[in-house]
């Protein structure tokens, strides 16, 4: 069959270099080849599949002829809706089609093989470290890793400023603002000392408990109120990537203004 041959791989780390060998060949064929790959697709044709091979190339062929085939099979007549879409749209689909055809022959082999479930765990957690054929054709590979690599930065900068701040602090808050940088003076001791003394004091603004330096808190910008992580059901994870975070009354106040 097109796209088939005779390896068959048995490790998960063989899966794995087929998986991405294929992968990236169908990301060519979406990618730096997409006049050919466009010219190929023909909707005069008869139904017709886009293949990723091992080797990292791909090709545009009919579907095998033996029942059942000998891998699973990617989407049928993806020439057919070529001059139907957008062309983006269009090459947005088959990616699609392409990342679930790539997952399919990837645990094909693994249920063949008989990979228990730390195999196919692992196996997964390979394949997903990678971005998918969709967000390298859609272009939201490249933004998810500048979010990625923003949200490392401000991390780093945040670790530096506690740090100068004073390691020892045993705190579980989260502020949006970052910390300015302080000249280290004996204002800056009393300064912090003082702080030392407010977070005994502040109440979660939706439970009304008070805080605890092993709990995750985070700091409404509008109202400036804290609130429990978990009160407000926000994670620390989550609290990465927001730029600015209002509480729900404040969210709230802010559509009743609006209308």
């Amino acid at each position: 069959m097109a796209g088939g041959g005779a390896y068959n791989p048995r490790t998960v780390e063989e899966v794995f270099r087929d998986f991405k060998g294929r992968r990236n060949g169908m990301i060519k064929a979406l990618t730096t080849d997409v006049h050919e790959f466009h010219r190929l697709c023909d909707p005069e044709k008869e139904n017709l599949c886009l293949y990723g091979l091992p080797n990292e190339r791909w090709e545009v062929n009919l579907p095998a002829e033996e029942v059942p085939p000998e891998l699973p099979e990617p989407v049928l007549g993806i020439n057919f809706a070529r001059n139907g879409m957008l062309d983006k749209d269009w090459l947005s689909l088959v990616a699609v089609h392409s990342d679930a055809w790539l997952l399919a022959v990837a645990f094909f082999f693994g249920a063949r093989f008989g990979f228990d479930k730390a195999d196919r765990k692992r196996l997964f957690n390979m394949m997903n470290d990678l971005p998918s054929v969709f967000e390298v054709v859609t272009g939201t590979a490249k933004k998810q890793s500048k979010e990625k690599s923003s949200v490392s930065n401000n991390s780093s900068n945040r670790s530096k400023s506690n740090s100068k701040r004073g390691g020892s602090e045993p705190r579980a808050r989260f502020s949006k603002a970052e910390p300015k940088e302080e000249e280290e003076d004996e204002d800056e001791g009393v300064e912090e000392e003082n702080d030392d003394d407010e977070k005994g004091e502040t109440k979660c603004g939706a439970c009304g408990e008070s805080y605890e330096p092993d709990e995750f808190w985070i700091c409404c910008d509008l109202c400036e109120n804290w609130f429990h992580g978990k009160c407000v059901k926000i994670t620390p994870a989550r609290a990465e990537h927001i730029k600015q975070y209002k509480c729900p009354s404040c969210s709230s106040s802010n559509k009743r203004a609006r209308s």
